[in-house]
């Protein structure tokens, strides 16, 4: 049994466990050491007055180890919140695929399958009727599996959030950021210019992502071997491939506060260090849905579009806002040396 079989079978399982009456739309949010951001996610949520009558909101604690549970369940009682926030505390840091899967579970054993799921970052702030413009576009075209919102900063300047899945040539047109090859691959290019329109992409944002259940019927659920990234990127290709379309529906509008649940990703200042589970969870993406072979070609392509960039940024004097030691610590984690490694175990 390949492993999408496997989490095929776990869903349906576990979604015939409890019959229930269906509900329109079950959220999942993901905490982690973010109780603030998380409580004030739930409050826009409320105010938006856009969740459907019996729909069930999941929050899950990633295992944070601080007093993150005590202070989401202090929310819920104190708000009144209790009739459709469930509360669930996992023992381990498992990562956002795991924890995300958690709270499917959860709702598929305590509430029964629900027409879709909602997966929504805890850093954001969900602006009026941005559920409902999903479900709507969604609703009158049965063939969507995926939708993904408008993400945007706080004063409304749009942030990407509709993209291309990752190839060889995109990773090249990335890391070289040279205007004249960006206009020749401009078809692999992962992050093409924002839509301000309705538009069929390959893969949207998980920090707002509206799921039909019927994908994860088809496809399972998020592959737990992700820690962080790439584990939405992995869902809609397997939805891709499953002949389900993926769609960016901006109408749908949610304020994204970038980098503050993770730390990897923020706006307007340099990165930190690239964590080492990003570099694994595009190595294990490219291998498992492209072969080892790519994923060697794919690393080879980033390494020398990123080596000549460093080669330009030193000439021209260009501003280095790429996160510390990038280049050194790809090149410790590229494919063609894990596979060694493994060899050599």
């Amino acid at each position: 049994m390949t492993e999408t079989q496997a989490q095929t079978v776990s869903f349906r399982s576990l979604s015939r466990g409890e019959a229930g009456k269906a509900m329109q739309v079950a959220v999942v949010i993901v905490n982690y050491r973010t109780a603030d951001l998380t409580i004030d996610c739930l409050k826009s949520l409320e105010a938006s007055g856009d969740i459907p009558r019996g729909s069930q909101v999941v929050v899950v604690d990633g295992g944070s180890n601080d007093n993150s549970v005590s202070l989401i369940g202090s929310a819920i009682a104190q708000n009144g919140w209790a009739d459709w926030v469930t509360l669930l505390p996992l023992d381990v840091n498992g990562g956002f695929a795991y924890a995300n899967n958690r709270g499917i579970e959860a709702v598929l054993s305590r509430f029964g399958e629900p027409r879709f799921f909602w997966l929504l970052n805890p850093d954001t702030i969900v602006r009026p009727n941005a559920l409902s413009n999903l479900l709507g576009f969604m609703e009158a075209r049965p063939e969507m599996g995926v939708a993904g919102s408008r993400l945007e900063d706080p004063d409304e300047t749009p942030q990407h959030s509709a993209f291309r899945f990752h190839s060889a040539l995109g990773e090249l047109e990335s890391t070289l950021r040279l205007g004249i090859v960006s206009t020749l691959l401009k078809h692999w290019c992962v992050a093409p210019p924002i839509p301000d329109r309705v538009t069929r992409t390959d893969w949207v944002s998980g920090a707002s992502m509206l799921i039909r259940s019927e994908v994860l019927d088809a496809v399972g659920m998020l592959d737990d071997s992700y820690f962080m990234y790439y584990e939405e990127t992995d869902l809609c290709l397997r939805s891709a491939r499953a002949g389900w379309e993926c769609w960016y529906v901006p109408e749908s509008r949610v304020v994204h506060l970038v980098g503050r649940s993770s730390g990897v990703t923020v706006r307007n200042a340099r990165p930190r260090r690239r964590p080492g589970y990003w570099f694994a969870s595009r190595r294990h993406y490219f291998v498992k849905n492209h072969g080892w072979a790519y994923a060697m070609l794919a690393d080879l392509a980033w390494i020398g579009g990123q080596s000549l960039w460093r080669i330009r940024q030193a000439l021209q004097k260009k501003p280095d806002n790429d996160p510390p030691n990038l280049l050194g610590d790809f090149i410790r984690q590229a494919a063609p040396i894990q596979k060694a490694r493994m060899a050599g175990s």
